[in-house]
């Protein structure tokens, strides 16, 4: 099915695109400020040096995941997870 959105830099505001699907899109750059992204669900996507400031992340699963150079308040996510698994 084609797109119904044009390729090139769109600005929506105020907008509700509830169950919204997106594939083999390029959102490179892209901003999301204020966004609501409760029970979504992203597989096969390229977050590298993606920034999260201000975000909720209770609830959140990470499955299958690449973690080089993944912080979290500034500590490693793989030197956390060799302390859990020394201490566990």
């Amino acid at each position: 099915m084609p797109s119904t959105i044009q390729c090139g830099k769109h600005t929506v505001e105020h907008g509700k695109l509830t169950g919204s699907e997106f594939r083999d899109v390029c959102l490179g750059g892209a901003v999301f400020d204020d966004v609501n992204l409760a029970n979504t669900r992203f597989h096969n996507v390229n977050l590298s040096g993606a920034r999260f400031d201000d975000v909720n992340l209770s609830g959140v699963e990470i499955t299958n995941a690449n973690y080089t150079a993944m912080k979290v308040d500034g500590i490693l996510v793989t030197e956390l997870l060799k302390a859990y698994q020394r201490v566990g």
